[in-house]
């Protein structure tokens, strides 16, 4: 059963869109309480504009249909191409959820402001024609499951912010502390920085440098003799000067001090809960993307500040080497599967005789699914395509697919973008007349970068919909386990890192947690490959904070 939620002037309408008929609905959070008992599932047009309102009343949704987001995925499918939604012209449905909300406003539900105007047409229209694209495919059943994994997320995505990741601020100040010494006045550096920026100008004799200037400091290195084209940390590293190892250092405390320094606590640290705005399918790949706070890129050194509140416990959770046995299932590699059987992928494959050494094949499968093919990774590709040829045919398709400016599709149905004018301008003029020998070189450049964005949107976001399917799987779990305890007072999810997720629990639940989390990784595997024997291990540690999980 299916309920469109919708606007109509100050109004919210319920309709049944297998009837038509509708009813106004004076208090939303009331109305959708009353009806969840009968396990609808509630359409509306963006999750982020409904969802939080209703956990702020007491109340929690089992299933949704995101408007949005399906239209995303279906207006760009290939499985869905020949759709009257796909084909359609652009409307504000395909305009980004970011688009659509202030950031003051981004949970109004029950009052007009003033993204009324911006407002999406006929929610109950737009998922006929969703459910009609759905069913015209050739592959409904593929193209629905990956629907509704991705509304799924959406409200946990929400439920992650309602709930936030429990978090430290006296703990967060020690740390930083003591890596980068007393909290500083406004604007001055802290003393660990401070101290060491006169080693840096005697080492590279600029008694006036900057080191946070990009600029000055790439000036100062060069004028040191080092031929730099960046400051970035992968090339420093491949260099010898006394100067790198103390430069390195800096840049390590420096960004620490501006990612997740005193100005970040102060600012997303609320009552002993960190909340960041997760975007689910921000990435075109259909990875998540977060909107402020750097939910996906939380350091190391202050994950010690995140603690579980007295009497619980954090259940941390990642998917082992998740990539390659994607693809390795993705390409029905049965080879490949059973090099990963017993645990380690990278070791499987070292048994094989394929390489020798578990670097070897680290290295490899990465250059398979990244696209290297110069140096190391360049020198063990054949290696790996002779022992896996179904796998590395599947990635080296994609990139000549990509080459050729052609979509490619993830196993669940997201399609990726195809190349833009820049691209196809560069194309055209390597083959015209007047072209160049520098025209001809720009366009296969252009090609290749194109085709290694091709061959990893396969693996990635086939991973990306694995990862759904755990979460999903995980939340339906969890709130069998719950009973009838609120969210916040029984496990729930409050963290998510592409391959990684963490459930804050009661103590005494912690345990029968864990074993839902890996029940739920099997179950994603099945969700997404069937009975192929592929499996998804995933490793558990149950801790007091974070840091301590590895």
């Amino acid at each position: 059963m299916f309920i469109v939620l919708s606007r109509s002037g100050a109004d919210v309408v319920a309709t049944d869109p297998e009837t038509g008929a509708s009813e106004r609905v004076t208090d939303v959070a009331e109305y959708v309480r009353r009806r969840e008992t009968e396990r609808p599932r509630w359409v509306w047009d963006d999750t982020s504009r409904w969802y939080p309102e209703l956990l702020d009343h007491g109340v929690r949704v089992e299933r949704c249909h995101d408007l949005r987001l399906c239209h995303t995925i279906l207006r760009n499918s290939v499985l869905t191409a020949d759709s009257r939604l796909a084909q359609s012209p652009r409307s504000s449905w395909d305009a980004p959820p970011a688009a659509l909300r202030r950031p003051d406003t981004s949970t109004a539900l029950f009052a007009l402001d003033d993204d009324e105007q911006i407002a999406p047409p006929d929610p109950v229209a737009e998922f006929a024609d969703q459910q009609e694209a759905v069913a015209e495919s050739a592959q409904p059943g593929r193209i629905a499951r990956l629907l509704a994994a991705e509304s799924a997320g959406a409200l946990i995505a929400v439920e992650m912010a309602f709930c936030g990741l429990p978090w430290r601020a006296d703990e967060h100040d020690r740390i930083l502390e003591a890596l980068l010494g007393p909290r500083p006045a406004a604007g001055e550096r802290p003393a660990g920085l401070a101290q060491m920026v006169p080693v840096l100008r005697d080492l590279l004799e600029a008694p006036d440098l900057n080191p946070d200037s990009p600029v000055e400091l790439l000036k100062a290195l060069r004028n040191a003799g080092m031929n730099v084209k960046s400051t970035g940390k992968w090339e420093l590293r491949e260099i010898k000067h006394p100067v790198i190892e103390p430069l390195l250092e800096y840049k390590r405390m420096a960004r620490l001090l501006s990612a997740n320094g005193w100005h970040w606590l102060d600012t997303w640290i609320t009552d002993g809960r960190f909340r960041p705005v997760y975007v689910p399918g921000g990435v075109v790949t259909g990875r998540w993307a977060s909107d402020g706070g750097g939910a996906l890129q939380l350091p190391k050194q202050v994950r010690g500040a995140v603690i579980a509140d007295d009497g619980w416990k954090l259940v941390v959770a990642d998917a082992s080497q998740l990539e390659p046995r994607i693809l390795a299932a993705l390409a029905g590699d049965r080879d490949m599967v059973a090099a990963g059987s017993a645990g380690d992928l990278y070791a499987g494959i070292v048994a094989s005789g394929a390489v020798d050494t578990r670097d070897q094949a680290k290295v490899a499968m990465l250059g398979a699914m990244y696209g290297a093919t110069t140096g190391k990774s360049g020198r063990l590709m054949p290696k790996l395509a002779r022992a896996y040829p179904r796998a590395i045919g599947m990635v080296e398709e994609a990139a000549r697919a990509g080459e050729r400016g052609e979509i490619v599709t993830t196993r669940l149905g997201r399609s990726s973008p195809l190349p833009g004018s820049e691209w196809l301008a560069t194309q055209s003029q390597a083959y015209g007349e007047s072209a160049s020998e520098a025209d001809t070189s720009r366009a296969r450049g252009s090609a290749r970068a194109w085709g290694r964005f091709t061959r990893n949107f396969i693996v990635q976001g086939s991973a990306a919909e694995w990862a759904l399917c755990w979460m999903a799987s995980i939340r339906r779990r969890l709130t069998a386990l719950s009973g009838e305890a609120w969210l916040t007072h029984a496990p729930h999810l409050v963290f998510f890192l592409h391959d990684e997720v963490v459930v804050h629990c009661p103590e005494h639940l912690a345990k029968r947690v864990e074993e839902e989390i890996r029940a739920a990784a099997v179950e994603a595997g099945i969700l997404l490959f069937g009975e192929l024997p592929a499996e998804f291990p995933v490793t558990v540690a149950i801790v007091d904070n974070y840091g301590q999980a590895k």
